[in-house]
């Protein structure tokens, strides 16, 4: 008889409830390892499993044969997994029985990349066509030259990179997603606060996370870099504004205030925030930051929702289910 092969599954097929039960191979990246010790002193591992479609984390005991695989193995391995379906408390937790990292060769194709990388749902390049929209309306000479400096400076960098290593928009184009959400939320609320300068407002949106050009490095799985760990992305980009605002010659007051925003926008200071937000500009730029934060998590979570599922799994941005399910249209 042919020898017969399991059946080979996305994510999100993986998360269905018809797969309950079934065998599958699935080609994913383990975005995240780490070693953890059992209340019996036993170690283990998590392992956070992903593609474009979607991720699940996994628990593989030291007694297991695929441990020393997977241990062995740096964060963005690509892996064809084989295995069982299964649940526990109601989420994906697949029983593995096969794995086996895929070599640079395998990897070298577009196709097999374009299915691992998950991407902003909106076209790339119309979002940056969208941000030098942005980046045009500001009407101070000097400061529209600091912002066109930084984005000089970071290229490529700024258009591909995530806005996280898991909390919200962590996935390629991320950050420029983020970004322009937040300049077009403040251009529908500027003038409802007029109190806040537009100009300020618009600069500091735009620069507010730049440092996470440097913080990041994203590949099939994404890591803080050194200057990340050290640093941080609110320091990173502080020093990337300032650099550019002092080759544009802006005046001090302006920098001030728009360095203020950058080393602000964290919210508070648990959150990794440098200061609190003093200034009416830092304010509404600290408050959209997180409401597109946490409003990027509950589309995400809608996105990768299956037809039939009342809640998400539990979201760690927001330490709660969301609901998946639209309310019913109006009678």
């Amino acid at each position: 008889m042919p020898e017969t092969h399991p059946a080979t599954y996305s994510v999100r097929d993986l998360k269905a409830p018809e797969a309950v039960g079934k065998t599958f191979a699935a080609v994913l990246v383990a975005r995240r390892l780490a070693i953890k010790t059992a209340a019996n002193g036993n170690p283990f591992l998590s392992v956070e499993f992903g593609d474009r479609t979607g991720s699940f984390s996994c628990t593989v005991f030291s007694d297991n044969p695929l441990y020393e695989i997977l241990r062995a193995a740096p964060e963005g391995s690509v892996f064809r997994l084989e295995g069982k379906v299964d649940t526990f408390q109601g989420r994906l937790s697949p029983r593995l029985t096969r794995a086996a990292a895929l070599t640079a060769t395998e990897l070298n194709s577009p196709e097999a990349l374009a299915g691992l990388v998950e991407t902003a749902p909106e076209d790339a390049a119309g979002l940056w066509s969208e941000c030098e929209a942005f980046i045009a309306s500001i009407r101070a000479p000097e400061l529209r030259a600091t912002v066109r400096g930084v984005f000089d400076e970071l290229g490529e960098a700024f258009r591909t990179a995530p806005a996280a290593v898991l909390m919200h928009h962590a996935y390629r184009h991320g950050l420029l997603e983020h970004t322009v959400h937040m300049a077009r939320a403040a251009a529908a609320l500027l003038p409802l606060y007029r109190e806040a300068d537009p100009d300020l407002v618009m600069a500091g949106i735009l620069l507010h996370d730049t440092g996470k050009t440097i913080e990041y490095e994203a590949g099939l799985s994404v890591r803080r870099t050194r200057r990340g760990m050290l640093h941080g992305h609110v320091v990173l980009g502080y020093q990337l504004a300032r650099k550019a605002a002092l080759a544009a010659k802006l005046d001090s007051d302006r920098l001030e205030r728009l360095e203020h925003i950058i080393l602000s926008h964290q919210g508070e200071l648990e959150y990794g925030a440098a200061a609190l937000a003093a200034t009416p500009e830092a304010v509404l730029v600290s408050m959209i930051d997180n409401l597109d934060a946490r409003m990027g998590m509950v589309q995400r979570a809608l996105r990768q929702a299956q037809p039939n599922e009342e809640f998400s799994e539990r979201i760690p941005g927001l330490n709660t289910p969301v609901l998946t399910r639209p309310p019913p249209p109006p009678a």
